[in-house]
């Protein structure tokens, strides 16, 4: 398959920047899907009226909030189905710099079979409860892998080999909210996908609306990793590498 990009944008309640999103990742030649993943009627009629302005622009509903990893998948099996080879998947709601899009795209097509992953660079606009919460997500990553190869499993800003990841997410059945953006990168290590990391720039814009729900996510997330450790120690999935 010939390299083909597109971008994967999961989007809930979180409108107001997606304009200068498109329009940016417009400029790097990408077509955008916009996952609506339940959105209210406000934010649902500005999501749509992206695709009504530019044919370049596709819109894909779920009729409620199925969550980001829900909406993630449904982008890439999506892109799959739409004949594209790679899709970058950032988010909705402004906080990755997309001044980074055209590095990581140009190593995507160096190293077609790898997966992209953002290495973020925080700013003083990260919550501190977020910036120390991020380690003890490291330490389990790297029990699950037992490696130092992901250095961060957490930043969605990334560039997926759909030709690889697809079969991934048939095979397993990964989580649908803030716990995908984890598993998946330690999944992708058990199934040798190779990886490469480049620096981005992440800023928490003022007033930003975050979805990620302290209790429950981070519950979810806990599971997802005990889950995973138990998986590595007594599935034949985990392969160790040489």
């Amino acid at each position: 398959m010939s390299y083909c990009p597109c971008a994967v944008v999961p989007v809930y309640n979180h409108s107001e920047r997606l304009p200068a999103i498109v329009e940016r990742l417009r400029n790097a030649g990408l077509h955008c899907l916009l996952v609506n993943d339940g959105s209210d009627a406000l934010h649902t009629q500005r999501i749509r009226s992206l695709s009504l302005k530019n044919n370049a622009v596709t819109v894909i509903e779920h009729p409620c909030n199925r969550g980001k990893g829900a909406a993630v998948k449904t982008g890439l099996r999506a892109a799959w189905e739409g004949g594209y080879s790679h899709a970058l998947q950032v988010d909705a709601d402004g906080q990755h710099d997309l001044a980074h899009v055209e590095a990581f795209l140009s190593v995507a097509r160096t190293y077609p079979d790898h997966l992209i992953c953002g290495r973020p660079r925080f700013d003083d606009s990260i919550p501190k409860g977020r910036y120390y919460g991020r380690y003890l997500t490291h330490v389990w990553v790297w029990i699950n892998t037992g490696s130092f190869s992901i250095p961060d499993a957490m930043c969605g800003f990334r560039v997926y080999p759909i030709a690889a990841i697809i079969p991934l997410l048939t095979a397993n059945t990964l989580g649908d909210r803030m716990d995908f953006d984890i598993e998946i990168l330690v999944r992708a290590y058990w199934w040798k996908i190779p990886m490469k990391w480049l620096p981005v720039r992440v800023h928490y814009p003022r007033n930003n609306r975050s979805h990620f729900r302290p209790w429950e996510d981070n519950w979810r997330i806990s599971r997802m990793h005990a889950r995973l450790f138990f998986h590595r120690f007594f599935s034949s999935a985990w392969q160790p590498r040489n």
